[in-house]
């Protein structure tokens, strides 16, 4: 047996015999609601864990002109006191391949508790699963990453390249502290993302931004609302008329990755304000939405399409020619990324899951954004997405993570940073 054999077979053992300490580190990790702007608690357990491990670690709070003013910053707030991003580093001796893994620790609000059969902070444990607010997405994955360095630290293995441990906030409302790490100077040769992909590898993810329309009607009395123009019915012209464009973008997506993806770059309405009173015409409607953007796409192409796309509704109702409905971009944006799926950290995923798994892995594209589009494109960091987190569980009441599928990407994720970074004998 190799060298490198054997301390893959080490890393085995270790996770198989540590199982306890690692759901421990979970379940703390979900107990600590870190919804933004709360997530100091959550981080706090991360820096404790790190420092455990003997990395080198940095925490900040991100800020200053050169962040807030950088094109692919986006967020709802300008201040992040309380908020910090933390990384953690397991240095190399030099000669190998650098890799960044990186995690959000912000989680979406729990909404309504009443939907939920274990408390959404709680970490409940039943049959193999983990329930709780983030155990899926995506502090699961997060605990995946830790495990894996855990393991190399406690088993004193030397890697040649650097392993940098990202724990950032804002993923879900577009990426802010990503773009921070990257402006603090955080780059590599590759990255991993373990957001929940069912354990499937995604090398492309799709893009998405905030859309809001602004549809203009004539108010008229309503019993005699002949008279009017009724903004909402021209809304439902609108819509029908997204929807032509959704089909037509996605008609030309080609890509097998998409191949069992029924929308790749969906687009969707999430919310219709207009009219003011029963007996009236509504004069005024908003729409508001998230737009798709293919991974072969730039944000600004996507835009455009759009804003022609619109103009173009004069040539289906000649109000629109009088009376054009008009759109800005808002709040949240995910950049789309991409690497090639014979890119050597993909190489390495795939073998590595195949030993550890015994099968094929699946490889498609994202449904969703990730940071790994800041990461690539902004970062100069080749990203692959792959974690352990159960897809359609992201965002629902009843949230929960497979406890086996934790470990089972840590010890891939831990095979991929030796044969990655390069095991130092």
């Amino acid at each position: 047996m190799d060298v490198q054999s054997s301390v893959k077979n080490q890393i085995h053992e270790w996770l198989k015999n540590n199982r306890d300490q690692g759901v421990h580190l979970l379940v703390e990790l979900v107990k600590a609601d870190s919804t933004q702007g709360n997530e100091k608690a959550a981080q706090k357990i991360v820096i404790e864990t790190l420092h455990d491990l003997g990395l080198d670690v940095d925490v900040w709070e991100q800020g200053g002109e050169e962040f807030l003013n950088h094109p692919y910053f986006v967020s709802p707030r300008t201040e992040f006191k309380g908020s910090p991003n933390v990384v953690g580093i397991k240095k190399g001796t030099g000669g190998g391949r650098s890799l960044i893994l990186n995690g959000h620790i912000d989680v979406v609000p729990a909404g309504d508790v009443e939907q939920w059969e274990h408390h959404p902070y709680s970490g409940k444990v039943v049959d193999g699963k983990l329930y709780g607010r983030g155990a899926t997405d995506m502090k699961g994955g997060n605990v995946s990453l830790l495990l894996a360095l855990a393991a190399l630290q406690s088993l004193s293995i030397k890697l040649k390249g650097d392993v940098i441990f990202q724990s950032v906030i804002e993923e879900e409302s577009g990426g802010s502290g990503t773009l921070s790490a990257i402006l603090r100077g955080y780059k590599a040769d590759a990255a991993i993302i373990p957001e929940p992909t069912n354990m499937k590898i995604f090398p492309k993810q799709q893009g998405s931004m905030w859309f809001r329309i602004h549809v203009k009607g004539r108010s008229a009395h309503g019993g005699t609302r002949y008279e009017g123009v009724s903004a909402i019915e021209k809304a439902m012209i609108v819509i029908k008329h997204l929807r032509k464009l959704e089909q037509i973008r996605n008609e030309r997506i080609s890509d097998p990755l998409y191949e069992k993806v029924p929308i790749p770059i969906p687009i969707n309405v999430g919310t219709i304000e207009g009219g003011n009173w029963p007996s009236s015409v509504p004069d005024y409607v908003k729409l508001e939405g998230r737009f798709g953007v293919s991974p072969d796409e730039t944000i600004d192409e996507a835009k455009s399409e759009m804003e022609n796309w619109l103009l173009a509704l004069k040539d289906v109702d000649p109000y629109f020619a009088e009376q054009p409905v008009s759109i800005e971009w808002f709040g949240a944006r995910w950049v789309p990324g991409a690497i090639e799926t014979d890119h050597d950290i993909m190489k390495d995923l795939i073998a590595n899951y195949q030993k550890v798994i015994g099968e094929v892995p699946i490889v498609e594209a994202a449904p969703w954004g990730t940071d790994g589009g800041l990461l690539t494109k902004v970062g100069a960091t080749p990203t692959v997405v792959f974690g352990p987190g159960v897809t359609e569980k992201a965002h629902h009441p009843n949230e929960y993570i497979e406890i086996e599928k934790v470990f089972e990407a840590a010890e891939i994720i831990a095979f991929t940073i030796i044969d990655w970074c390069g095991l130092d004998e």
